[in-house]
């Protein structure tokens, strides 16, 4: 089914599009200018080259990170954009790099491993050798097993992999029946990525298994183990990563629990993740009772100084409405396996690239339009988070439940919207309305210039994971567009999440509609409708 069938198919499928009909008035001449600019004379390959590339990964708290941080603001700078500055926030966490990195199977044979050390783990202090063992604990009553056996050893610590032949393609398109369900998707619905809050069988699985794993932690810990190794999810030699895990006291609350950046965090065991084929296969050889030696060499720097968090603003002035404000943004950090391409440098690009397109062009938006590029995203989307309470407001409570009352500054009522990128390099194939009815016929207006390009669908579903719940969480309204998968699922924390895996044409499509979205927002007579928001609502702070 071609877009354009789709877009009709959608419209029509939807009884609340027939109650709603859209209103909006599009500057059309200035659509065709972004398309003109966007397709035609793009920079989103040479930006996100020198993300990737360039920068490389951008761990937060790193030097890299800050690196990354000067390069992006000085590109931004060269378009012409207003007010670009670095924005500290904080607390002030540990920085932290990999310098050199190593592993090896000496014994039975000598094989170089496919792993990637966890991020803020300890180095190794130069090459260190030592015995395997694996830690076959399903239950606190087992581990009497191991006592004294674990002294100098490499540790493996997690259930080997299943693994088989997989007959499906890596990367895939959004299917029109897809776009369709989402269109009609009922008011709530949700899509949101990650583990949810509650009391489901799955959440209570997921707990105990966390309890066990910090179970085993520490116990490699007190019996001096001298690595600590996990298989990796993906497989074909793919390193999924993130953070080296601090065994947590059972019964500490989520709001208390501490990271392995935190300064507070207790000295931990060195950490690795490898390929879960090559775990998988030291674990047969270790059931068969056969002995195997390990090899690493694992040089790490801490930065001397705690490091603020860093985000990255600039902004397009408006006219009559200069004092309020319409965002777009995404997550400038990532993961240190890879560059951080789908995770989130394609985001990143797509937002640049939309500012970019704007200031080419000359537009004079009524509202000012300004870009955010926020670190902490991976560590839970401490950058947005800390910018919207800084800015804006911030609501009581711990993120986990019933929720108090917000606290808002007074830049809370000049606020339009905020519209994120992080799902990847595919294009958009529309937007979430994140529980926000009442904007389903502005955005199918909004996206109409666009139903060639292959964006159309809006839908009353929610997604979660990322930026623009910082928004949202203080009544904001906050939206994620819609994304092709591609391989996004393949390779984010990867160490193939690189250059190589993004599309350029989908890089241009997402940053023409982003560029139009902030316009049309920018233009609009009215700011956009928000949610009611629960008792009690807010109360306001001096900023």
């Amino acid at each position: 089914m071609r877009y354009a069938a789709l877009a009709l198919v959608v419209a029509l499928s939807s009884s609340r599009a027939l109650t709603q009909p859209a209103v909006e008035k599009i500057d059309t001449a200035a659509m065709s200018r972004i398309r003109e600019e966007g397709l035609n004379r793009s920079h989103a390959a040479e930006t996100l080259e020198g993300l990737t590339d360039v920068c490389g990964e951008r761990l937060s708290f790193s030097p890299e990170l800050k690196a990354a941080a000067r390069w992006v603001a000085a590109r931004l700078s060269s378009w012409k954009l207003d007010s670009v500055r670095i924005d500290p926030w904080t607390p002030a966490e540990k920085g932290w790099s990999i310098r050199r990195f190593s592993v090896h199977m000496i014994e039975p044979q000598t094989v170089p491993l496919i792993g990637v050390a966890k991020a803020w783990s300890p180095g190794t202090d130069g090459v260190v050798r030592g015995e395997a063992v694996y830690l076959d604990v399903k239950a606190d009553s087992e581990f009497s097993r191991y006592h004294g056996k674990l002294k100098k050893a490499f540790v493996f610590i997690s259930d080997p992999r299943p693994l088989g032949l997989d007959f499906t393609p890596f990367a895939s398109r959004t299917p029109d029946s897809v776009l369709l369900k989402l269109a009609n998707a009922e008011p709530g619905a949700s899509r949101r990525r990650g583990l949810a809050f509650g009391d489901s069988a799955t959440v209570r699985r997921f707990r105990q298994d966390a309890l066990l794993t910090s179970s085993r932690l520490e116990f490699c810990r007190k019996e001096g183990a001298r690595v600590i190794i996990d298989a990796s999810r993906g497989d074909g030699g793919t390193i999924m990563t993130g953070a080296a895990s601090v065994p947590q006291a059972p019964g500490t609350p989520y709001a208390s629990r501490i990271s392995s950046y935190d300064p507070k965090a207790p000295d931990i065991v060195p950490q690795v993740s490898l390929a879960a084929e090559h775990y998988n296969r030291i674990v047969r050889l270790l059931k068969q009772g056969l002995p195997v030696k390990m090899e690493m060499d694992l040089e790490v720097e801490f930065t001397s100084e705690l490091q603020p968090g860093l985000n990255v603003l600039a902004e397009i002035p408006g006219t009559d409405l200069e004092d309020e404000v319409v965002m777009i943004g995404a997550h400038l950090d990532s993961w240190h396996a890879g560059t951080g391409a789908c995770d989130n440098g394609t985001g990143v690009t797509t937002a640049m690239e939309a500012m970019r397109i704007l200031s080419a062009i000359g537009l004079r938006p009524r509202r000012t339009i300004r870009i955010g590029l926020w670190s902490g995203e991976e560590q839970g989307l401490l950058g947005s988070k800390a910018f919207v309470t800084k800015y804006l407001g911030e609501r009581e409570g711990d993120g986990r439940g019933d929720q108090g009352p917000v606290h808002t500054t007074p830049a809370y009522d000049k606020f339009c919207a905020y519209f994120n990128d992080d799902n990847g390099s595919g294009k958009f194939r529309g937007i979430y309305l994140q529980g926000n009815e009442g904007l389903r016929p502005v955005f199918r207006a909004w996206l109409a210039p666009f139903g060639d390009l292959g964006a159309s669908t809006v839908t009353a579903a929610n997604t979660g994971g990322t930026d623009h719940l910082s928004f949202d969480a203080i009544g904001l309204p906050a939206f994620q567009f819609i994304q092709d998968p591609l391989e996004y699922g393949r390779t984010y924390h990867t160490n193939f999440d690189t250059y190589e895996r993004a599309s350029e044409d989908d890089l241009k499509q997402s940053a023409v509609i982003m560029a139009a979205f902030a316009y049309d927002a920018a233009m609009r007579e009215e700011k956009l409708p928000r949610k009611p928001m629960p008792e009690p609502q807010r109360t306001s702070l001096s900023q």
